[in-house]
Formats: C-alpha cells, structure tokens, sequence
C-alpha cells in the first residue's frame, strides 16, 4: 500500500520518538496514529483487520517489537506511558563567570538558533572552540545545564556553541542524522552547523587549528557526520550514545541501527576518499552497555570506522590498543580503550560504561538524559580535544595492531 502524506509524516516522528524515549514511548506514538488512521483512510478496521499488515512486519523486522507483542498496541495508552522515565524536573541555569549569548543564523539550507557561551577569562585571544550537538527534545539550555560544559569551558578557557534544532525541522527537535541530505558536505543540515561553528570563529576570532564537536544521540550521530564531511573544520569530534556515519538513510534503516544492525556506508555518500576521512578524525566515544534506546554496538562500529585498516598508501601506521579497566566512586564501572600511534599518542578513545543507559556520563540532573554516576564525559572529552589540532593530520593511513 501507498503512505498518504500524513502518515508518512507520522511515521519519521516514530523514529523521532524512538531516538529520543526508547521502544516503550514509539509504541506510545505507533498506537495513536493507527488510531487516527481509519478515518484518514476514510474507513474503519474491520474487526479481524488489525492494525496493516506493513506496520506489523515492519515493527516485528526492526525488531522493535516481537509479532506477539505487537498486540500490546491495543492495550490503553495509560499502561505504556507507566513504563517510561519520567524526565528530570528542570531547575533555573545556574549563573555563569561568563556570557551565554543567543544569536541566529541562516543559509540557503535554512536557520538555526543557536548560543555561545563566552568563558570570562577571554579577552580577545585566539581560543579552542568546542561544537555541542544536543539529542532530541533536549535544546541549548537543557544541554548546556546537564553537561555542565560551560563549568568546563570556564575552567579550561575555550568557547562553546550550543546550535539548536528546530521543531518544524523535526518534531522532537532531533538532527536528521538518517537522512541522505543531512549527511552531505555543503548540504542540509551540515552545512547549517559548519556555517555556526564558522561565523562564531569569525567573529570573535578563535583558534582555526582547535575546533571541536561533540554530542548525544542524534547528535552524536551528527557529529560524526560533522567530522566527516568537514575533516578541514573540525579537529576532534566527540560522540556519546550515538551511531557511525552512514548507518541510516532512511526510516526502515534508522530503526535497524539503533537497535544494532551492522551499517554500511550509504553508496550516494561514499567517495574514494570516504575512508581516508573516517579514519582521519580522532574520536572519543562514549556509550552505555544498558543503552535500550541506542545499542551499545554502534559505539564499536564507531571506533572500527576511525582506526580500520585503509589500504590508501604504501606507508601505513600502526595502532595499538591499551585497555584499562575503572570505577567511579560509588557509580558505574567503566572500561576504556585508548588507541595509540607508534609515538604513544592517543587518536581514539572508546568508553564502555557498565550498566548506563541512555544519558550523558557524568552530567548534572539539572538537565535531562543525564547520568551523574560518571565518568566525567564532559572533562574527558575536552582533555582527549586538547591533545588534538588540525595541524596533526597523520592518520589516515593506518594498519591496526591489537
């Protein structure tokens, strides 16, 4: 059968939901627009209809649900939304030595809101900038108040940029990390989060070599499409419960990888030097093994496109790998993988975090999708970006060594 236009809408903020709340709340959403759909359709489900025969299998394929349970979309509204977290409650943002501005730009992809967070210590210099990509139904303040980046930025003198997702660009305010234009140089909404990050260093004349991105979820997901479309842009990039570039292109392959379906890089993005980019980019990942909303195995697909054999050159570096095993006090357990050159120099860094879900490592519960259990990923990150300029570009030809 053909999607009718509102349907179709519905069903990418299925994904949406899925992304931002997990299985429980998507089910939540597939239950409402089934029952909003007999009347668009202009007639109603027989009684041994059921919901279409495309949504079952699409649900049970994606594993979101198994055929038996897909049943439980009859059940009341109320007994799913029992099931979800409740997000933490928001407080006022704490203030800050410095300045935490709103500014706004526009291209010919579109606009975005965005704030700047200008450490009190800057006086004109020529500083680090740090990129945060925010997850979805999160905005610049949330983000900013769970990481407690500003609180790192103050304490390490560089400048952050909260670019904000827009609702009518996504309904749970999302980045469209699974849409083949969203993932192109000079196109969507790559081109919209490079043209922020450019006009920032512009205007109060940053540092060119020390530019950084990081975020969570579908902003993790983006920020590796950041580093990947934008190697000359970007020094570091930093991901936290988010998924490998190219893994979706679509709905069907969003649902797939998020519950961990092995991607491949989309053939309309690829290029002959797809791979020397990927594996140009230092990355640290962050992820929880209790992730139900993104599954832990898109942090390992993650690091095997920074540090995988690229057969580009006849001179390649080796890479080991240095496993080191850790605990926060009275919070997770965590194992931390570090990938070194031949000169001892880290250009990878996986964090496993035994027993987190879905949050930022770490953050305050001022904001929401936090988890003040640890690691610090905030401080992590901005020490793993610190050893990382653009002037160091030494790794696209590697052969991994473990």
């Amino acid at each position: 059968m053909i999607l009718n236009k509102n349907l179709r809408t519905q069903m990418s903020e299925i994904t949406s939901t899925l992304m931002s709340s997990g299985a429980a709340a998507a089910t939540v959403a597939i239950q409402k627009a089934l029952k909003e759909m007999p009347a668009r359709m202009g007639k109603p489900f027989g009684v041994h209809e059921g919901m279409p025969d495309f949504v079952t299998d699409l649900l049970a394929s994606l594993g979101v649900m198994s055929p038996k349970g897909i049943s439980t979309l009859d059940q009341p509204l109320s007994e799913h939304e029992q099931k979800l977290s409740p997000v933490p409650e928001k407080e006022g943002i704490e203030k800050s030595e410095g300045q935490f501005l709103t500014k706004s730009f526009t291209n010919h992809a579109g606009t975005r809101d965005y704030k700047v967070y200008i450490p009190s210590s800057y006086h004109g210099e020529a500083v680090p900038v740090i990129v945060m990509l925010h997850g979805c139904t999160q905005n610049p303040d949330d983000f900013a108040r769970g990481t407690c980046m500003n609180a790192v930025a103050e304490e390490k003198k560089c400048f952050v940029v909260y670019p904000a997702q827009s609702q009518s660009a996504n309904s749970s305010k999302c980045w469209n990390w699974f849409k083949a234009i969203d993932q192109q140089r000079d196109q969507g909404e790559p081109s919209i989060i490079a043209g922020i990050t450019q006009q920032v260093i512009s205007d109060y004349k940053l540092d060119r070599r020390r530019v950084y991105v990081a975020g969570l979820s579908s902003g993790g997901a983006m920020a590796i499409i950041m580093g990947a479309t934008y190697p000359d842009l970007y020094a570091a990039v930093g991901v936290h419960s988010g998924l490998p570039y190219g893994s979706a292109q679509d709905l069907p392959s969003a649902f797939a990888a998020m519950r961990g379906a092995k991607p491949g890089i989309n053939g309309k993005l690829r290029t002959s030097d797809a791979d020397t980019r990927l594996s140009s980019i230092p990355l640290i990942v962050f992820h929880g093994d209790s992730d139900t909303t993104v599954h832990s195995s898109n942090a390992d697909q993650l690091i095997k496109q920074s540090v995988s054999p690229k057969e580009v050159a006849a001179d390649r570096i080796a890479l080991h790998a240095i496993v080191q095993e850790g605990k926060v006090p009275n919070g997770h357990a965590y194992t931390r993988t570090l990938y070194q050159d031949e000169n001892s120099r880290t250009v990878a860094e996986n964090w496993v975090i035994h027993g987190a879900g879905h949050a930022w490592a770490g953050g305050s519960r001022r904001g929401s999708y936090t988890d003040a259990k640890g690691p610090d990923a905030s401080k992590e990150m901005v020490r793993f970006f610190y050893t990382q300029s653009n002037t160091y570009r030494f790794i696209a030809k590697i052969k991994l060594n473990i």
